[in-house]
């Protein structure tokens, strides 16, 4: 075996989406080149290849993963969804602070993709939420934030919500309560108050600017190395994404102190 397992793995895409196709179970050959919309001639070699390294094997034109195979694939799949979460955008993810994700989040931040990142918001719009997201949030039934901020327009989407009958839990940093409590108005505590609404407050540092779900997104705001936020956002719709924000705003949730009135 001239190849490393590493070499095997990556350095064919033939052969990295056979194994991955064989992820869910065995396949017949020609499920696999439809698969791949490639010709027999074409793949025969890449089977060749992972079947001498006893990745797979096949018996009457049918595949399917070894032992050794699915023990690699299964901790291949997550460092693929790790690569395509930075891949693009890795001059952008690596100038910003990730040290907010807890370490088991981390390891899974391949669960975001795909997502829409967008970093040059129009200075029209700097203090206005996501349109799109914010829409999807009026029709859901629940809203979570943890945020260090909010934007002016808040006192009016949190009437909204209260319209739609949205609950919102939502965890703040002291400063932002500080703020809230020396600057709102009788109607904006008022919906605070709500009892639609769930109120917590964070007492440690947040890193981030914002991040929170619903049934609809996951949307997270972030800082860059030196603390500061340039208006930029990521967002994804996908159930892993839903699932990723959940247990990181469990995460924040467990060490935040509820807040009984503002």
């Amino acid at each position: 075996m001239s190849k490393s397992l590493t070499d095997v793995m990556f350095s064919s895409e033939k052969r990295k989406n056979v194994l991955l196709l064989l992820q869910n179970g065995p396949r017949e050959m020609e499920f696999i080149l439809m698969s791949l919309d490639t010709t027999r001639a074409a793949l025969l070699p890449q089977i060749r290849i992972l079947e001498n390294h006893h990745l797979i094997t096949g018996a009457n034109d049918k595949y399917e993963l070894t032992n050794i195979g699915k023990l690699i694939v299964n901790e291949m799949v997550p460092l693929l969804g790790i690569t395509d979460v930075f891949e693009g955008n890795l001059d952008f993810l690596g100038t910003h602070d990730l040290d907010f994700i807890p370490p088991h989040l981390l390891k899974r931040i391949g669960e975001l993709a795909p997502y829409t990142l967008a970093e040059s918001v129009p200075v029209t719009e700097i203090s206005e939420p996501n349109k799109p997201v914010l829409q999807k949030a009026k029709i859901s039934n629940y809203q979570t934030s943890v945020t260090a901020f909010l934007f002016p327009t808040f006192p009016s989407v949190l009437a909204d919500f209260k319209e739609n009958g949205v609950k919102l839990c939502m965890v703040v940093s002291s400063e932002l309560l500080s703020k809230i409590r020396e600057e709102a108005d009788d109607d904006f505590r008022s919906l605070l108050n709500s009892s639609l609404n769930k109120l917590y407050l964070y007492p440690g540092e947040m890193r981030f600017m914002s991040f929170g779900y619903n049934e609809y997104s996951f949307m997270i705001r972030f800082l860059d190395k030196n603390g500061d936020y340039d208006h930029n956002y990521l967002v994804s719709s996908s159930p892993l994404a839903l699932k990723w924000g959940k247990e990181l705003f469990d995460h924040y949730l467990k060490n935040a102190v509820p807040i009984d009135k503002i």
